[in-house]
């Protein structure tokens, strides 16, 4: 399976990255066992999960994402080197756990290797901006990580053009490790965040691109398409934002290219990412084999400049 090389890092990784976000939220431990031997089978090579992942689930606390992986990895111990593990810091995770202080960081590292039962992280990620904490502070502490071998590369989540340039700056006067990657919400109906002007900046700066809330919270699958649908899962709430004359022309426009290539909507708006040249992978989550299948599906999709076109302007 072709690889990409995420920006300036050495990791290469096929253009589709599994979310993580689902382990220990919709899926349990035995389920996501089962899936992550799926994905090492059907050929992926990136996961991207979080700390703070899923303490939004009655009964959580965090972290359960990442124990999960660990305890898959700890069961799996030759299935390691088939597999990056992005993880990221600086979510609320309570009291004073939070933010992209060195010190939070330092913690927080040490805490995520262990429920990963892993010695390095292949990419480390600033959750979100953190103004309480200097770009220095969190880039020193970044640096301590990678000559510890603790960490392989770095990265941000849900920065801005101007706060992402700023963060380079500092590491260039610095003279400290810069962001490598960046983590932005982008899918065909989202695309405010990753605007034009932090397009240009990634495509300048070589800064590799995933995606995520790729399907739009699921919308984009197709499997919304009424009010009543948005009790199929536990994102209905956020996915009827999308339900709207926007939406719905979309969906109309996905079912056609789907309908020309034989393939599902999902299918079609994930092979809209991996086309677009600023993106090195979306990010995408399962819950069911068949699910995961038709994700690797999107990376064999060709559209044509027709397709493009059509979904560039929906």
């Amino acid at each position: 399976m072709q690889k990409r090389t995420l920006g300036k890092t050495n990791i290469e990784i096929v253009p589709l990255v599994f979310g993580g976000n689902v382990f220990g939220w919709t899926l349990d431990a035995k389920e996501s066992f089962e899936i992550l031997d799926a994905i090492v089978d059907l050929g992926l090579n990136a996961i991207d999960t979080a700390d703070v992942y899923s303490r939004w689930a009655p009964g959580n606390q965090g972290g359960e994402s990442e124990t999960i992986i660990g305890k898959w990895l700890k069961a799996n111990p030759h299935k390691r080197d088939k597999i990056s593990i992005f993880t990221k810091v600086g979510s609320d995770m309570g009291g004073d756990h939070k933010g992209l202080s060195k010190r939070w960081i330092m913690r927080s590292v040490e805490d995520s290797l262990k429920r990963l039962h892993i010695e390095v992280i292949d990419l480390y990620q600033s959750h979100w901006p953190d103004p309480e904490t200097s770009y220095e502070e969190t880039l020193s502490a970044y640096e301590q990580l990678l000559k510890e071998g603790k960490i392989k590369a770095i990265g941000t989540s849900n920065y801005t053009a101007q706060q992402l340039s700023d963060s380079l700056r500092v590491a260039k006067e610095r003279s400290l490790p810069a962001y490598q990657t960046l983590q932005p919400e982008y899918n065909l109906y989202d695309r405010e965040q990753f605007n034009p002007e932090l397009r240009k900046l990634v495509v300048d700066e070589e800064i590799g691109v995933i995606t995520y809330y790729s399907l739009a919270s699921g919308f984009l699958s197709g499997k919304y398409r009424r009010i009543e649908d948005l009790n199929q899962g536990p994102r209905g709430e956020k996915v009827a934002g999308y339900m709207n004359d926007r939406g719905v022309h979309m969906l109309g426009l996905l079912d056609q290219i789907s309908n020309k290539h034989q393939a599902t909507c999902a299918e079609i708006s994930l092979a809209w990412l991996i086309a677009q040249k600023e993106v090195t992978a979306p990010i995408a989550s399962a819950t069911t084999i068949s699910q995961l299948q038709s994700l690797v599906k999107s990376l064999t999709i060709q559209l044509d400049q027709e397709d493009l076109e059509l979904l560039n302007k929906a």
